[in-house]
């Protein structure tokens, strides 16, 4: 039977690709997110098989037959930004200078078309980190033609979100002072799970949700009934609920209201298909609304009496914030901090000062100053990876990473939109909104789900549907 057939069984290549991504995300997100100097390494190292699995893909014969129509050119956008980064790095952006009072480093006076980098071994490892992240998630796309095969690998992904969850949840209760209950210090405060920044964990919990709601809905069959209680959906929701309690728990404000915004597009959705349910008079519509409130009940008092003390704090925190605010007609340092990147991306906009180049180079344009002992503020991000991006790739280069997501939406038009497709473009959409005003994709883990989540949405809408079983056509 052909591999384009839906009942064959996969080709040990779709198996292969799905398992070195699924243990890539596994290992990232224990790893502290991916976010410790010391675990990039060894995470480039496994990413980059599936650079090797990639480049087999497109030059093996028998490979090269399971790549739907067009889907090799996704990777030119990547392939280009790779020349561009390459050539950057052959022009140096910084003049170092040394003096008997130390070493300084100037920065050199180009033509504004000449790609430049600031600190060319930073960045060959950015781009190896994130050719390796990318190229794994192309994989699916190169790679895979069964769609329970990217079923069973967001299953799994949503199975180990959960874990860390729980393992954050409980971490967080006995009031752990580090990482792993106290056994790795951490340098953020505001440290949840196994992730070094609460917002990044939040990120990652809303790229997850996306999956485990459009797999419910997947196997919910539209909620009908006696049907809906005894499959997998019930469970899926009480995941859900876990997942979403984590997100305020961990202390992130912005996050929380896009997973409630993400939560209610799922009951609007679900409220219309058991409507419609109703109307056509299958299932028992009661038993569903019932477990529904009863679900959304349990949720909202295990989230006050697990986090009331962290929503109330960061309550506080935000009424001051805004009270701040309203007094100074506008965002504060957040704000200072967006006009001085502006200006660091302003004076070279066409290539930017070097991938991976922000925490060095944004020194120079730094004008904030600590009010209590004049030392200047260090920002390692500049809280917005947009701007972070065109400092960094200029426009030429956020074009190019713009590109390699409109080519598989291109792909994908006029397609009939699912609801797993659905529900993880839509947290790929709102973690990509998120980051005008945050740095989600600072994180390896979130890079990483958010590649995997959109390449697989397209990827699940290309590929031809499945026979439905019996019972559940019923």
């Amino acid at each position: 039977m052909s591999p384009e057939t839906p009942t064959s069984p996969p080709a040990p290549a779709e198996l292969l690709a799905a398992a070195h991504v699924a243990v890539l995300l596994v290992g990232v997100t224990w790893a502290f997110g991916g976010n410790a100097d010391w675990v990039r390494t060894p995470i480039s190292l496994w990413a980059s098989l599936g650079i090797v699995l990639g480049f087999a893909a497109v030059t093996v014969p028998a490979l090269r037959a399971l790549a739907l129509p067009g889907t090799r050119t996704w990777a030119w956008p990547i392939l280009a930004l790779n020349a561009v980064v390459a050539v950057s790095c052959l022009t140096p952006g910084f003049r170092t200078l040394t003096y008997p009072s130390g070493t300084f480093l100037m920065p050199v006076q180009l033509p504004w078309w000449r790609p430049s980098s600031a600190q060319a071994g930073t960045s060959l490892r950015s781009l190896w980190l994130f050719d390796g992240l990318y190229f794994s998630c192309l994989n699916l796309a190169l790679l895979v033609r069964h769609k329970r095969v990217l079923r069973g690998l967001l299953a799994l992904v949503a199975a180990n979100a959960l874990l860390l969850a729980v393992f954050g949840t409980v971490q967080k209760l006995v009031h752990s002072p580090g990482i792993y209950f106290g056994a790795v210090a951490s340098p953020q405060e505001s440290f949840f799970a196994s992730f070094v920044y609460d917002n990044h964990w939040s990120a990652f919990m809303i790229l997850m949700l996306g999956i485990c709601i459009g797999l419910i809905f997947r196997y919910a069959h539209g909620s009908r009934g006696d049907g809906f209680l005894r499959g997998p959906a019930p469970g899926g929701l009480m995941a859900v609920a876990l997942l979403c309690i984590t997100i305020p728990f961990s202390g992130s404000r912005a996050c929380s209201l896009l997973a409630g915004l993400l939560v209610l597009f799922a009951l609007v959705r679900g409220a219309g298909e058991v409507a419609r349910t109703g109307r056509a008079g299958r299932g028992r519509v009661g038993r569903v609304l019932v477990v529904a409130a009863a679900a959304a009940a349990l949720a909202g008092a295990g989230l006050w009496l697990v986090a009331g003390d962290v929503i109330r704090a960061r309550t506080d925190k935000t009424r001051d914030q805004v009270a701040t605010m309203v007094a100074q007609h506008g965002l504060g340092a957040r704000q200072v901090l967006y006009r001085d990147t502006w200006a660091m991306a302003r004076a070279r906009l066409l290539f930017g000062w070097g991938m991976g180049s922000f925490p060095r180079v944004f020194a120079l344009y730094n004008t904030q100053e600590s009010k209590v002992d004049r030392i200047p503020v260090v920002y390692h991000d500049a809280h917005s990876d947009w701007l972070q991006s065109v400092a960094e790739l200029g426009l030429a280069g956020t074009a190019l990473l713009g590109a390699a997501v409109a080519l598989p939406l291109r792909a994908a038009r006029r397609r009939r939109l699912g609801p797993v497709p659905l529900f993880l473009g839509a947290g790929c959409a709102l973690v990509a909104a998120y980051a005008w005003i945050e740095f989600p994709f600072g994180n390896v883990a979130v890079v990483l789900s958010w590649w995997l989540c959109f390449l697989t949405a397209v990827q699940y809408l290309r590929l031809p549907g499945e026979p439905r079983p019996a019972a559940s056509a019923a």
